[in-house]
């Protein structure tokens, strides 16, 4: 066998192909890793400001923490029907998604997760989920084919959550804090999204 191939007007070798092949896949990963790094800059500390508001609107919203995984969950599936086929639970299920005892166990779970992630951000400078879950969360959200766009259409939803828990301190300030927040722990799962 040859290792000679010919293509109109273009003649490489095997060898020149595996190069070529091996360099643009070397340069999408550099962009890759570029791109990732420029959101993880573009991240802003917490301040303890920010922590403050966070504290106050979590002391307000967790008693009732359940009902706010919920409606956060729920106002994702009405904003992208489609995202109920990532939850296998989900798929045939004939119990309404506002009364799927998984659901609300899950919802309650990842709401809470990002609670406590966003309360302990300043103190530790980092997503503090365990080493072990944060890559289960990237393994996870990689297989289910998660991406940027379902991260974000999440944040709307966590923000417009916490709006309606908590009307009577709601601010632009408030949103930007657990936006921040939010940010950190997305930017902590993507980068375990390998």
């Amino acid at each position: 066998m040859s290792d000679a191939h010919e293509c109109p007007n273009v003649k490489f070798t095997t060898k020149d192909a595996l190069e070529h092949h091996t360099t643009q896949m070397a340069l999408k990963l550099k962009r890759q890793e570029l791109s990732t790094l420029c959101e993880n800059l573009a991240i802003m500390a917490l301040t303890a400001q920010q922590e403050s508001l966070i504290v106050n609107s979590w002391d307000m919203l967790k008693n009732d923490s359940a009902d706010h995984g919920l409606k956060f969950f729920l106002k994702i599936f009405s904003a992208a029907p489609e995202a109920t086929a990532l939850f296998s639970y989900l798929k045939d299920s004939s119990v309404p998604l506002d009364q799927n005892p998984k659901l609300k166990t899950h919802a309650t779970l990842v709401f809470v997760m990002i609670a406590e992630t966003a309360i302990q951000l300043r103190k530790t400078g980092k997503v503090n989920v365990g080493e072990s879950n944060l890559k289960h969360l990237g393994a996870v959200h990689l297989k289910l084919g998660v991406t940027h766009a379902h991260f974000a259409l999440a944040k709307a939803a966590l923000l417009e959550t916490i709006k309606e828990g908590v009307p009577c301190i709601w601010s632009t300030a408030l949103s930007d804090a657990w936006g921040v927040a939010y940010d950190h722990l997305v930017a902590a799962i993507k980068a375990e999204m390998k």
